[in-house]
């Protein structure tokens, strides 16, 4: 990526602090009492079920350690996702991204208008995934998003496709949690998923010359319900802190995930949790490899707070919209420049 192209920089206000605040606080709770069937008090349950509210509440963000998913799987991810970045651009491209087809590789993203120092490969969990064809709110046509898989490394797909597997289980146990933290059936979002859109992304961050002008990934929230992090040990993923706005770093904690709560679960929740603005640092020296899978409904799920916690003392705070829509629009506008934001949940407020 060599000199600094200006599309990559940062507005000043929006500059990293090359000194950082270590995220003291940050939760780190342990998912042991739901991964052994038996043995476990209706206390310690109902203590690591407060523990993912209380997170959820004040952070937007938690680590979970002793979460099922075999270090095995992990290892073999990432050794796929860096044997993959390793070739060069050449053959990555043979497996880009373009506007119809949003799998695969791509070293263009945007984030608020502003390139990330990134690249990446995608790949939807369901092969395909069905979507809406347009962001146009008119537009009842389905299209399907289909995997671009590259020759080398040679089991990618296979690897990808397991660990997929995996999160998808997570994501389910930590559903449930999120469910029971506000008084809800444990099963309660399951049927949303159904026919999910999810996604996995292998994220490779080279070094930049100028970290303190670029982003690996600009501020944002995130537009789905919940997302899983694997990090390796260089970090550099902040999260914006709700109680002084500060930007604390996440420091890795070995073969823990970080769990964000996203988009939909704030509307869900009626704003009950919240999701909260992250971004990723870069440095100079190292690069750095993560792994986000992004937890995501059916594309014809109307997102709306729930009703159960919708009462004449707390009305919804949103207007239903489609997620379909959304997602479409927002592959879009992350692909492109635009001279306006994207598509986001504070555009369904409804005004008090």
């Amino acid at each position: 990526m060599g000199e600094v192209d200006p599309a990559f920089i940062q507005e000043p206000e929006h500059r990293p602090r090359i000194s950082y605040i270590e995220g003291k606080g940050v939760p780190l709770i342990d998912l042991s009492p739901i991964l052994s069937s038996s043995n476990v008090s209706a206390i310690e349950f109902e203590g690591l079920v407060k523990e993912v509210g209380d997170a959820c509440k004040e952070w937007g963000f938690f680590q979970v350690i002793n979460h099922g998913v075999p270090l095995e799987m992990r290892e073999k991810i990432d050794g796929a996702s860096r044997k993959f970045f390793a070739q060069s651009l050449e053959e990555k491209r043979k497996v880009r991204r373009n506007e119809k087809e949003v799998s695969g590789y791509y070293d263009t993203e945007h984030t608020k208008n502003v390139r990330d120092w990134k690249e990446v490969f995608d790949f939807t969990i369901d092969e395909p995934t069905i979507v809406p064809a347009s962001h146009e709110p008119d537009d009842t046509e389905l299209t399907e998003w289909n995997n671009l898989w590259p020759e080398y490394p040679p089991d990618l797909r296979e690897i990808c496709q397991e660990y997929g597997q995996e999160m998808v289980k997570l994501a389910y146990k930590l559903m449930e949690l999120i469910a029971l933290s506000l008084s809800l059936p444990a099963d309660r979002f399951h049927g949303f998923f159904k026919d999910q859109t999810s996604f996995i992304r292998l994220n490779h961050y080279p070094p930049c010359p100028t970290p303190e002008l670029a982003l690996g990934v600009g501020r944002h929230k995130d537009g789905g319900a919940l997302t899983i992090l694997a990090q390796d040990d260089v970090g550099g993923l902040e999260v914006k802190r709700k109680t002084d706005g500060e930007w604390v770093r996440v420091k890795p904690t070995p073969d823990a995930y970080i769990i964000n709560v996203g988009d939909i679960i704030q509307v869900w929740s009626n704003d009950r949790y919240e999701s909260v603005e992250h971004r990723v640092m870069v440095n100079s020296e190292k690069e750095r490899f993560s792994l986000p899978f992004f937890f995501n409904p059916a594309h014809y799920t109307m997102v709306k707070p729930l009703e159960e916690l919708t009462n004449e003392q707390n009305p919804a705070k949103y207007r239903a919209y489609s997620w379909g829509k959304f997602i479409t629009n927002r592959k879009c506008s992350n692909f492109q420049k635009l001279n306006v934001e994207n598509l986001q949940i504070y555009h369904f407020r409804i005004s008090e």
